[in-house]
């Protein structure tokens, strides 16, 4: 009886769909997942959509640059430094081993030109000089990356360096899921894009050229990025992000056998992804978030409100979304911008997939006795 049932069983899951974000993650074939860990998110609405030992704390070898390039994003961003800044080659950025554009001490290049050798050749002595320029030094840019790790809420993660190079770390690791995150704030920036993307370019007035050490660049539909990573220790990895019909996703492999393995699995991930989900904008009905009485407050009433560009991703063949409001008539002051004052459940068929916080756009003080005497003395 216990074989007939086992048959059954296993008869059955070869018709299985892949399930909805909102029953569990999809369905793979494990034969095409050829590395320690992976996970496959969708960046937008940051739902895992696979994952296999995704919080496995391993060595993410260059894929550590994600992190440096975040932070260098984030730089150029707020002003501190811009793409045309001059950056001085240091003794400590030329003895970086492995991948590099074999700077020398003194040499100057921009930060235009450091940022294309890393993220296309994973150039090892520019990154450092990036580092340091945006840290202060090597141990201030280290320190600027475990901030961040925290800043995240990572609780996988821990960097020793900005390369990644792991031959003399003790505790310089990552997982899959938390690589992911990452990715998805190095991605906000649209510019990242302009490198990333790029297969073939050069320095140095053409005597240095620049190979993307992403091959699905070359070869995947809708990639975007974004860093490859190989050590002995690590074994051949991949951050990869892609984009279809509005769906943005990234596929993190660790720790696997072969440089082809990392990219098939990579790819296939993706290409599941995209073939069984959509990622969809939430339309909440505006008419049905009624302003809420404030009791005791400076304020009679407040409306609450809502982050526009919340998505979240559903199977191909579900069933449309609906909307439960959980609209309070009051709520008591004092009130702070940004609390939490109403919510929205938002359902796939008759399962809860999501719940929408509503927030207060403003401070709401408790209204003070003096303040309640004066309104009586106007209004006498």
């Amino acid at each position: 009886m216990k074989k007939i049932i086992v048959f059954v069983l296993s008869f059955s899951l070869l018709f299985c769909t892949p399930m909805s974000v909102c029953a569990g993650q999809m369905l793979v074939d494990d034969e095409n997942i050829k590395a320690k860990s992976v996970v496959l998110l969708d960046m937008d609405s940051r739902e895992v959509l696979y994952a296999k030992n995704e919080n496995e704390e391993l060595s993410p070898a260059s894929v550590t640059k994600i992190m440096s390039l975040l932070l260098i994003m984030q730089a150029l961003d707020n002003g501190k430094i811009s793409l045309d800044d001059k950056v001085v080659a240091s003794k400590d950025a030329v003895a970086m081993g492995g991948s590099q554009i074999w700077l020398e001490v003194g040499e100057e290049m921009t930060v235009d030109e450091l940022l294309k050798a890393v993220v296309i050749a994973s150039a090892n002595d520019a990154c450092t000089a990036l580092g340091e320029l945006v840290g202060g030094s090597g141990v201030g840019f280290v320190k600027m990356m475990n901030d961040e790790v925290r800043n995240l809420g990572l609780k996988h993660t821990n960097f020793e360096n900005c390369t990644g190079l792991d031959d003399d770390v003790k505790a310089h690791y990552s997982s899959a899921y938390d690589l992911a995150l990452i990715a998805c704030e190095v991605m906000k920036y649209e510019q990242v894009t302009q490198y990333t993307t790029v297969w073939l370019d050069s320095l140095r007035e053409g005597k240095t050229e620049l190979n993307n050490t992403n091959k699905l660049v070359n070869t995947y539909e809708g990639i975007t990025g974004l860093k490859t990573g190989t050590t002995s220790n690590a074994g051949f990895c991949i951050c990869a992000t892609a984009s279809r019909n509005d769906m943005n996703l990234v596929a993190v492999v660790l720790g696997s056998n072969t440089s082809q393995d990392r990219f098939d699995t990579a790819a296939y991930l993706l290409d599941m992804g995209f073939a069984n989900y959509k990622s969809v904008s939430l339309e909440l009905d505006n008419e049905q978030i009624k302003d809420i009485r404030v009791n005791n407050g400076t304020t009679k009433c407040i409306k609450p409100v809502y982050s526009s560009d919340e998505k979240i991703t559903i199977s191909n063949d579900n069933s449309e979304l609906t909307y439960n409001y959980n609209i309070p008539k009051s709520v008591n002051a004092p009130i702070k911008k940004g609390d939490v004052l109403a919510s929205v459940e938002v359902c796939c068929g008759d399962e809860l997939v999501k719940t929408i916080n509503l927030y207060s756009p403003q401070d709401v003080d408790r209204i003070t006795f003096r303040q309640i005497f004066l309104r009586l003395l106007k209004k006498i």
